[in-house]
């Protein structure tokens, strides 16, 4: 073993000092030791991946630094509260990770009431407000309002603004399966005041009224922030990943 290695050290001492040897072709300085079973690797080389692994080790903590301090400064200036579980008779599901919170209950003997409701998907000026701030919005909240007896579902479609709640369309499904092209009625405000007064009157004996807007409100702002911060985190532990 000795003299092997003895013999590879003077092989590589030999291309090194020959005039044919260059940093810059390392396919020069493995020809002496072609029919070796031994490959030499250039210093060069191995020293560019060196300067490599340190660039990358840099380059992610620095990205660790900035997200520690984001997820720091959220947590000592605006921390999450804790999410609320009820909302009058409702139960309501978090869904953590996920762009929408459920609320649920039963009304009556037969009816199963679900309210599936998105995060701020949406803005307007705010109309009391004559300012150019672009930041002087109404957000907007999608929800829709299932009630389902009887093998069918009334499907209602609706808005969440700041401190009131606006139906846009409804419908019957009889069933998951229907079909994509089915009618599903005409837009609501075409509709008559009188029947647009009774729908409304109808989702409020049910819990569904203004008071909703203004708890989906308060509820998103708080999801808003508990969802930035567990998404930096999840960030944080993949690059923490070696």
């Amino acid at each position: 073993m000795s003299r092997l290695l003895r013999h590879l050290r003077r092989t590589v001492i030999s291309a090194r000092l020959s005039p044919s040897f260059s940093y810059r072709n390392p396919r020069i300085c493995l020809q002496p030791i072609q029919n070796s079973s031994f490959l030499i690797v250039p210093k060069f080389l191995s020293s560019a991946s060196y300067v490599s692994e340190m660039r990358k080790s840099a380059f992610e903590g620095n990205i660790l630094r900035l997200i520690r301090s984001e997820i720091q400064s959220e947590l000592d200036h605006s921390p999450p509260l804790q999410p609320e579980d009820r909302f009058g008779p409702f139960t309501v599901d978090e869904r953590p990770g996920e762009q929408w919170v459920s609320l649920r209950r039963k009304y009556g003997d037969t009816e199963d009431v679900k309210i599936e409701a998105t995060m701020f998907d949406g803005s307007v000026p705010s109309s009391k407000s004559t300012s150019s701030d672009p930041e002087d919005v109404q957000l907007h909240i999608t929800f829709v309002v299932n009630i389902s007896k009887d093998g069918q579902t009334l499907e209602i479609m609706c808005s969440a603004w700041p401190d009131t709640i606006q139906i846009s369309k409804f419908f019957v499904r009889k069933s998951s399966k229907n079909s994509p092209n089915a009618y599903v009625g005409p837009e609501f405000d075409e509709m008559e005041d009188e029947l647009q007064d009774s729908v409304y009157q109808f989702l409020e004996e049910r819990g569904i009224s203004d008071d909703l807007a203004v708890f989906l409100h308060q509820y998103m702002k708080n999801k808003d922030k508990a969802e930035y911060i567990r998404w930096m985190e999840t960030v944080k532990s993949y690059v923490e990943q070696k």
